[in-house]
C-alpha cells in the first residue's frame, strides 16, 4: 500500500522520523574526535566539558607599567606632602620597577603606574632614567592590590571553561587555550551526501537549451549543511534511471550518516525516490502537510553487511527533497537541522520571532503548516509583514525576504491587519534601518536598492500598484510608495488619486523619473503591431491580417496599477471595448513580468516601460510619456533623508539614465508638500 500524499501533519512526521532514528540509536552524538587547538576548531561544537587544567595568570602579574610597591609603605602619601621610596641600599627595596605582565616581586602587593611616579637620582632630583632610579616619589597612596592582575583572576584550576554542546568562537578558542588545554574533544562533523536526479537537469554554467533546468539545489543544500555544523559531498547529476539511482544512493550510505535525494520526490512517472528507499529499506513517510514542500520522503536504508564498516549503524537515514528550490531549502531547515543539532550535541538554531502586522491578506490550504516568505520594516511604531511570491520555485523570495511566518494547519488565511509570528532572517537593528516600499514597480528602485545600501540603509518593496500602494500608505503600512496613475479627467498624475485613498493624510510628493511607455514586443515585431488599435480584434479581422498576424495575444498589469489605468484611459479615448482585448486579464504585477511572459510566447505584446524590453532584448513600440513619483506620508520625510540625498546624487542619476526609456531631468522635483 502507497503512503503517499497522506497529508501527514509536520509534528507526526517528525516524530516518526525521530521514533525511527531513537530505534536504530541514531539520536544521539554521533562520535567524538580530538583536534588540535587552532583557528580550524572555529565553529566546532564541544563534545564534553572543557575545565581549566591552570590557572590564567598563574602568578600576581602586573597590570601596569611602573613600580611595585607595598601598599602599606604609601600610606599617607599626598601632593603636598609627597613619600618618597628608596630602591637602592635597601636588603629589602621599598620599590621595584617592572612592566606589564611581569610577575609582582613576593614582597610586594601593589603597582603605581609610571605617570604616577617622579624618578630620582641619587642626590634626590628628578631623572629621566625610568628602570633603576636610586628612589621614586609618590603623591598619592595606593590600596592593596591596586593595578595587579591577581592568580586566577581570570581563570581558576579546576573551573568550568566552556559546557558540552557549546558552538566554539574566536573568543572561546584564546579561553580554553588560557586554561591550559592545547586540543579539544568536539563531535565528529555529520556527512551527508547530497544526489541531485532528473534527466533535465545540467551543470552550472552549461549553455541552455528548452528543458533544460540548471541543478544549483545542492550547492544551496551543501552550504546549508556546512552552515549547520556538518559536512557536505554533493554527487554528479544522476539521469533518471531507477537502478543508477539505486545504485548511487547504496555508495552513498557506505560513507556518508545521512542522504538527501533531491527532485524525484512527487509522483510522476519519473518520480523514482520513494520507490529508492521501498527498495533499500524502509519508507516512513511520502507526503507532509507542509508548504511549500508537500511531497517530502522520509525513510532508512539498510547498510548492506558485506559493505558496511566495522562500527557504523545499520541503518542511514534518508531524505526525499522536493526539487523546487524553495521547498528543497525549507525541507532542509525543517527536517535536517533538528538532526544535525542532535548528532552535532547541540541546541536547535533558532531564529528570532516577533509579532507584526500582516499587510496584504494570505490564502492558505486549511489542512496545511503554510510557511510564507515576508518582507519586514518598521513603519512608525509598527513592525509590518509583506508577503512576498509564495511559488516553490522562486528562490529570489528567500534572498528578498526579511522572515518567514507559519500560517497553521486548520487556518484558511489571515487577513490583512491582522498580527502574525515572523521568524526573522535579519537582526532588529537591521530591520529598523530598513524602508519599506509598497507601490508600483520600476526597474529604478532595484538601483535605488543598490545606492541606499552604500548608506547603510536597505529598501524592501513590495509591488501591488500604484492604487495598492496608497491604501498602503493609508494604512501605515509603508514609508513611500511609487505611483503613476493618470487622472482621466485632468490629464495630471497622482493628486487626485493621493486625495481620494488618503485623505487627512499630510504628503510630500516628488518626482523620481519620467517614463516611456509602449508595446512591448517579440523581437522583430513578427505581428507588424504598431498600435493599440492592432490588439482589437475586430480591428484585426477588419484588416484581414494573415494567418501569422490574426489573434493578437496580450498580457495586462494587474488592477489598480498605474500601467493598466493608463492602458484603459487610453482603449477609451480609442473606443475600444476591452472585451476585444485578447488576454486584458492575463495580469502580471512588474514590467519585467510582462517582458518574461512576451520572451516566452505567452503573450504576443504588453503594455510596459522601455527598459523592461531592453532588459530581455525585445522590441519596444513607444506610445506615452508619463511621470512616475514617490508619494511620502510627511511623518517619515526625516527618516528618508538618505532617500533625499540619493535624488540629488549624480552617480544615481547616471546610473537610471542609462536605462532605456527614463528622463532623470525631473528627479527630485516637488510636485506637491501639504503644510
Amino acid at each position: 500500500m502507497s503512503v503517499y500524499l497522506h497529508d501527514i501533519p509536520l509534528n507526526q512526521a517528525q516524530a516518526k522520523f525521530q521514533e525511527a532514528l531513537q530505534s536504530a540509536d541514531l539520536w544521539r552524538v554521533l562520535s567524538v574526535e580530538e583536534i588540535p587547538l587552532d583557528e580550524n576548531a572555529l565553529g566546532r561544537v564541544t563534545a564534553e566539558p572543557i575545565w581549566a587544567q591552570i590557572s590564567s595568570p598563574h602568578y600576581h602579574a602586573s597590570a601596569m607599567d611602573g613600580f611595585a610597591v607595598r601598599a602599606e609603605d604609601t600610606v599617607g602619601a599626598q601632593p603636598s606632602s609627597p613619600i618618597q621610596l628608596p630602591i637602592t641600599n635597601y636588603e629589602l627595596p621599598k620599590a621595584q620597577y617592572v612592566d606589564t605582565g611581569d610577575p609582582l616581586p613576593d614582597w610586594a602587593n601593589a603597582v603605581i603606574p609610571i605617570e604616577n611616579v617622579e624618578s630620582l637620582d641619587e642626590n634626590g632630583q628628578i631623572t629621566s632614567v625610568i628602570r633603576q632610579p636610586s628612589a621614586v616619589r609618590i603623591r598619592a597612596s595606593v590600596t592593596p592590590w591596586s593595578h595587579v592582575r591577581p592568580l586566577g583572576e581570570d581563570i581558576v584550576a579546576t573551573q568550568l571553561v566552556l559546557p558540552a554542546g557549546h558552538i566554539l568562537r574566536p573568543v572561546d578558542l584564546g579561553a580554553i587555550a588560557a586554561s591550559g588545554h592545547q586540543t579539544i574533544k568536539v563531535s565528529r562533523k555529520p556527512k551527508v551526501a547530497i544526489l541531485p536526479t532528473g534527466s533535465e537537469l545540467v551543470p552550472i554554467g552549461s549553455a541552455l537549451k528548452p528543458g533544460d533546468i540548471l541543478e544549483y539545489n545542492s550547492l544551496v543544500l551543501a552550504s546549508q549543511i556546512k552552515q549547520m555544523g556538518g559536512e557536505a559531498t554533493r554527487y554528479p547529476i544522476i539521469k533518471d534511471d531507477f537502478d543508477l539511482i539505486c545504485e548511487k544512493v547504496l555508495e552513498a550510505s557506505q560513507t556518508h550518516d545521512l542522504i538527501l535525494l533531491n527532485a524525484g520526490s512527487s509522483a510522476g512517472a519519473e518520480d523514482f525516490s520513494a520507490k529508492v528507499v521501498e527498495k533499500l529499506g524502509t519508507l516512513l513517510v511520502h507526503g507532509v502537510a507542509v508548504r511549500p514542500g508537500h511531497p517530502v520522503i522520509l525513510g532508512t536504508l539498510d547498510r548492506r553487511p558485506q559493505t558496511a564498516v566495522s562500527g557504523q549503524p545499520s541503518v542511514i537515514p534518508i531524505i526525499g527533497v522536493p526539487g523546487y528550490p524553495v521547498s528543497a531549502s525549507l525541507t532542509v531547515d525543517i527536517f535536517v537541522e533538528p538532526i544535525l543539532a542532535k548528532w552535532l550535541g547541540r541546541k536547535q538554531n533558532e531564529l528570532q520571532t516577533e509579532e507584526a502586522i500582516l499587510t496584504r491578506k494570505i490564502v492558505s490550504p486549511a489542512g496545511d503548516d503554510d510557511f510564507v516568505r515576508v518582507a519586514v520594516g518598521k513603519v512608525g511604531d509598527k513592525l509590518l509583514a509583506a508577503p512576498l511570491s509564495r511559488g516553490a520555485g522562486v528562490i529570489t523570495s528567500l534572498v528578498q525576504a526579511d522572515g518567514l511566518a507559519l500560517i497553521p494547519s486548520g487556518t484558511q488565511g489571515i487577513d490583512a491587519g491582522e498580527k502574525i509570528q515572523v521568524k526573522l532572517y535579519r537582526t532588529k537593528s537591521e530591520i529598523e534601518k530598513t524602508i519599506l516600499a509598497i507601490g508600483s514597480h520600476d526597474l529604478t528602485l532595484d538601483l535605488m536598492a543598490q545606492f541606499l545600501a552604500e548608506k547603510n540603509r536597505r529598501l524592501a518593496s513590495a509591488n501591488v500598484g500604484s492604487q495598492g500602494g496608497l491604501v498602503a500608505l493609508r494604512r501605515g503600512e509603508a514609508h513611500f510608495a511609487g505611483s503613476h496613475l493618470l487622472d482621466p479627467q485632468t490629464g495630471e498624475f497622482n493628486i487626485s488619486y493621493i486625495r481620494q485613498y488618503m485623505p487627512n493624510i499630510k504628503v510630500k510628493v516628488v518626482a523620481l523619473v519620467g517614463r516611456e511607455q509602449g508595446l512591448i514586443v517579440k523581437k522583430g515585431n513578427p505581428k507588424g503591431i504598431k498600435s493599440l488599435g492592432n490588439l482589437s480584434t475586430r480591428s484585426q479581422e477588419r484588416d484581414a491580417l494573415s494567418s501569422s498576424k490574426r489573434s493578437v495575444q496580450f498580457v495586462n498589469r494587474q488592477k489598480g496599477s498605474g500601467t493598466r489605468t493608463l492602458l484603459d484611459y487610453y482603449l477609451n479615448q480609442l473606443k475600444i471595448p476591452h472585451e476585444y482585448i485578447a488576454g486584458y486579464h492575463q495580469d502580471e504585477y512588474t514590467h519585467l513580468g510582462v517582458a518574461t511572459a512576451v520572451a516566452s510566447g505567452r503573450a504576443d505584446c504588453g503594455l510596459g516601460i522601455a527598459a523592461a524590453a531592453q532588459a530581455l532584448d525585445l522590441d519596444f513600440i513607444p506610445l506615452f510619456q508619463e511621470r512616475y513619483d514617490l508619494v511620502i506620508p510627511k511623518q517619515f520625510v526625516e527618516f528618508l533623508t538618505p532617500l533625499f540625498d540619493l535624488l540629488t546624487d549624480s552617480r544615481f542619476q547616471e546610473a537610471v539614465s542609462q536605462l532605456k526609456g527614463y528622463d532623470v531631468s525631473i528627479m527630485g522635483t516637488i510636485i506637491l508638500e501639504d503644510e
